[in-house]
């Protein structure tokens, strides 16, 4: 495969904000989104996508705090329950793949890797949480787990609650990017760096030792389409567009605008922390340093040539 899509599957691409969560609705989101791949992969790119799992790692701990308050089950850190949803959701991404591509007399290998993304231990993001997990909270909810479990919570900047934040630090490595490239211009379609990856350092000893953070997936996901020479980069998101003064006077949609551009509007504060910030900054690391385009948007624009915010 000559062109490679890397695509970043939002948590709408998985679950919507008026679900529940249930393994129909996902694997129905999940179907949902695959099928605007197929123009993509009809084209011949060679394919690799990663995705969130904010929503689904939140559940994961507080399934965790339920088996140690009701049956004394050790609970699991972090990074372990992040390797937990990265199967869980590689599954139903591959699952749901497979049956679209069925349907199209498609066959194309699929596979899901277990990743690590290596951080920097002393990485300043430990001091101050910031990345988003599990599900949305009244203030009272929020205040009353923190008060159970010290956990820090942030109020949603779209006004949907209050909801967990955590140590989001940056993504300095992926182990086996190389692997990672070589099936893919092979032909076969990787879901890989879910949930941004698990999160782990290398200790003084060099022993790889994984930590208690969730590494934001556009990052991580924009670090490895740089890698693997990737000629665009999608995020997929539940807007078709980004703006600027969003919902605001003056709110204008961007469609295609250079990466100086929207490192101004970036400065400017008109993108949203734990929103499109981390969005726009994946988006501008990708192009700086590869020289292609990277593209904001809804599932539903991908293969069109409108297709949302292309930065260049």
């Amino acid at each position: 495969m000559e062109k490679l899509s890397v695509i970043a599957f939002g948590g709408n691409a998985l679950l919507k904000d008026n679900q529940e969560g249930t393994i129909d609705e996902q694997e129905q989101n999940v179907y949902e989104t695959c099928q605007y791949l197929i123009d993509l992969i009809k084209k011949g790119n060679g394919l690799v996508i990663g995705h969130g799992n904010g929503p689904q790692v939140g559940n994961v701990l507080l399934q965790h705090e339920a088996g140690k308050r009701l049956y004394g089950l050790p609970k699991q850190p972090i990074d372990f329950c992040v390797a937990e949803t990265q199967g869980s959701i590689g599954f139903m991404i591959e699952q749901q793949l497979r049956n679209v591509l069925a349907e199209h007399g498609i066959e194309r290998n699929i596979v899901t890797l277990v990743t690590q993304v290596m951080v920097d231990k002393e990485d300043k993001a430990f001091k101050n949480p910031t990345k988003p997990v599990g599900p949305f909270y009244t203030k009272e909810e929020a205040d009353k787990l923190v008060e159970e479990n010290g956990w820090v919570f942030h109020e949603d900047p779209r006004k949907r609650g209050w909801r967990r934040v955590v140590a989001s630090p940056e993504p300095m490595d992926i182990p086996n990017w190389e692997a990672v490239e070589k099936l893919a211009r092979d032909g076969t379609i990787v879901i890989t760096v879910g949930g941004g990856g698990i999160p782990a350092y290398i200790n003084e000893k060099g022993t790889i030792i994984g930590i208690d953070a969730v590494i934001d997936k556009d990052l991580a996901s924009s670090l490895l389409a740089e890698k693997i020479k990737a000629n665009e980069f999608f995020i997929l998101t539940d807007v078709p567009n980004v703006y600027i003064n969003f919902h605001k006077p003056g709110e204008k949609k961007l469609g295609k605008v250079s990466v100086n551009e929207v490192k101004e509007y970036l400065d400017q504060g008109h993108f949203a922390e734990g929103s499109m910030a981390p969005k726009i900054r994946a988006c501008i690391k990708f192009v700086n340093n590869s020289g292609s385009e990277a593209i904001i948007t809804e599932a539903s624009q991908i293969a069109k040539d409108n297709k949302g915010t292309v930065i260049y």
